[in-house]
């Protein structure tokens, strides 16, 4: 199984758990999309993108799972990334996990690529 992980605040997966859908952060809405990192992505996301933040989950899905809504597209260094171009439902989670933040306020994963 390979697992894409989406970084989010705990109140925005709350509010996603309670509606029944997860439809994005507010730059998943500019950019038509929900962006998604793989393994080897996420940890250097969460130091780009939530760097001080608090109180966030890294949250798992399983990219097979997610059908053809799920594209691999170059980004950042051209790096190809997930990009669902759907919504999510809460009931695709894997796992969701709370994240600590390092020394730096940096978000620690814990993941392995």
């Amino acid at each position: 199984m390979t697992l894409v992980y989406k970084i989010l605040p705990q109140t925005l997966w709350d509010e996603a758990k309670a509606a029944g859908r997860f439809d994005g952060a507010p730059i998943d809405h500019a950019d038509g999309f929900i962006h998604l990192s793989g393994a080897d992505q996420a940890q250097e996301t969460a130091a780009l993108y939530f760097k001080g933040q608090d109180d966030l989950l890294l949250v798992a899905f399983d990219a097979d799972a997610l059908g053809p809504d799920l594209k691999w597209e170059a980004s950042r260094g051209g790096a190809l990334f997930p990009h669902l171009f759907r919504s999510l439902s809460p009931a695709e989670a894997v796992s969701e996990t709370p994240l600590s933040l390092d020394a730096d306020g940096v978000p620690q994963l814990g993941l392995s690529a």
